[in-house]
């Protein structure tokens, strides 16, 4: 307990250094907004440069980036903001700087957070057997918990359990697969708790229950298809006659049920705290260094602050024990997304500037020849990226390719943001790196013995499987 009060503490503390740092940096004062079409490509070095390294320094150099990940994400954010700094004077990069913070990171990495600590302080005891039936209702059931709780927390929620109900089983990995492609990414496209892209959609002025309402079509196909899929596959496994171990590694327990219920309620609190800054509308408006800050988020941050350290405060010591509840991975997240939110400030601002910015290749991709958008495109191009870099910034870029203007993508381009949408959010299943709950779970996985595939044997399972499943998609929803 008192590891993970230490690591929440560093958190607090290094967003209060930086926002002392914002206070008293002598030179920040309001300034305009930043025009794309005057920046070169150039200026997205420092974007890509930190996505390549989440994808490739992993897999080439592991033990490096274990031990200096921040200090790499921390030189790419710096190797953007003091050039720019110098380029365009110390006004403009606070401003885009600060606006970056406290309009978008914050209260992202708070969310996350918050599902985070109260995921993991919630314990299923039991010893379940898996059969295809069980595995299958499981599955089913993070698909709509993810939604409910973040990708994240579904995802750390169920994982353990899954993974002991299979112990006796010989074949695990596809078990494990799947529950990536449902639980990890997929079951969470239904609501901006489900998945970052969509929480930064919401605090980009897109209502809460939009995707529900535009998308629910697109997941049922997808998340009914893979549980029917998953079911014939592990059926088929479940009926090798070696299949069973003769010992059961996990001894039987009395009984199903939750240690650390207590953060039951929390998560509720969570999502009304969610709901509350979506609907509640005082016209309260705080001006922070030119950017506006509505009490509605304030309250909402604030709220899940109190969420995080109320949970640390009553979850048994034993039940974070019991599910290895640990800060590196929360650490890792808030880290390497600080950096992604500083380096994508000129991309977003290239991409604003449409045909007349440095990527006006890009937006004639995704547009058709009489200027209007190509949904198909719009949800194969987010979603290749999506895969291979992050599926939040990405999210950002087509957001603002598309626009950015929530009144209207919700209005007359509804079908370019539904693209959108479920590109970054379903396409993130495609590879490790996709979304952040795909490494956590291989990472819990082969902790707990089940041998993982490689980075590219994943992609066998994903290009296999769900490429053929969103070409479907793409012609029943998208054409």
């Amino acid at each position: 307990m008192g590891v993970q009060a230490m690591g929440l503490r560093k958190l607090r503390g290094a967003l209060g250094l930086l926002a002392m740092g914002l206070v008293f940096w002598p030179g920040w004062v309001s300034a305009a907004e930043l025009d794309g079409s005057q920046l070169s490509a150039l200026w997205g070095v420092p974007f890509a440069g930190i996505l390549l390294s989440i994808a490739l320094v992993p897999l080439l150099a592991p033990f490096f980036w274990h031990h200096h990940f921040g200090k790499i994400a921390a030189a790419w954010a710096l190797a953007f903001l003091l050039p720019f700094a110098v380029a365009f004077g110390p006004g403009l990069a606070a401003h885009s700087l600060v606006h970056a913070l406290l309009a978008e990171y914050i209260p992202f990495i708070l969310l996350l957070t918050a599902l985070f600590t109260v995921s993991g302080g919630i314990y299923i005891k039991g010893n379940l057997h898996g059969s295809p039936a069980l595995n299958t209702a499981i599955l089913a059931i993070g698909a709509v918990l993810a939604s409910l709780m973040g990708t994240t927390g579904a995802s750390m929620l169920l994982i353990r359990p899954l993974i002991r109900a299979n112990d006796n089983r010989r074949h695990k990995v596809h078990v494990v697969v799947f529950f990536i492609f449902i639980v990890s990414n997929v079951g969470g496209s239904l609501t901006p708790l489900g998945d970052p892209p969509l929480f930064l959609g919401f605090l980009k002025g897109v209502d809460f229950f939009w995707t529900l309402q535009h998308i629910w079509p697109d997941t049922l196909f997808l998340v009914g298809a893979l549980l029917l899929l998953f079911y014939l596959l592990d059926s088929w496994y479940y009926r090798h006659r070696e299949e069973i171990k003769p010992v059961d590694p996990t001894p039987d327990t009395p009984r199903l049920g939750f240690d650390g219920s207590v953060n039951f309620a929390l998560l509720a609190c969570v999502v009304g705290l969610v709901l509350m800054s979506g609907v509640w509308k005082p016209g309260v408006v705080f001006e922070v260094f030119g950017t506006e800050v509505g009490l509605p988020g304030l309250v909402r941050d604030a709220g899940l602050i109190a969420v995080t350290l109320i949970s640390l405060k009553l979850t048994p010591g034993d039940v974070h024990e019991n599910n290895q509840f640990s800060w590196g991975p929360m650490q890792e997240v808030a880290k390497l997304f600080a950096g992604i939110f500083l380096t994508i400030i000129p991309v977003i601002a290239m991409l604003k500037a449409g045909v007349n910015g440095p990527f006006g290749a890009v937006v004639a991709a995704v547009t058709n020849a009489d200027g209007s958008p190509n949904p198909a495109m719009y949800f194969w191009a987010t979603g290749v990226l999506s895969s291979f870099l992050d599926n939040a910034p990405t999210y950002l870029v087509f957001f603002n390719t598309a626009g950015g203007d929530p009144a209207v993508l919700m209005g007359s381009m509804a079908t370019t943001l539904a693209a959108i949408s479920a590109g970054a959010v379903f396409m993130g299943a495609n590879t490790y790196i996709g979304n952040a709950p795909n490494l956590m779970v291989k990472a819990i996985a082969e902790d707990r013995g089940v041998k993982m595939p490689s980075f590219f044997g994943y992609m066998l399972w994903s290009v296999g499987i769900l490429v053929p499943l969103f070409v479907a998609v793409t012609f029943l929803f998208f054409l």
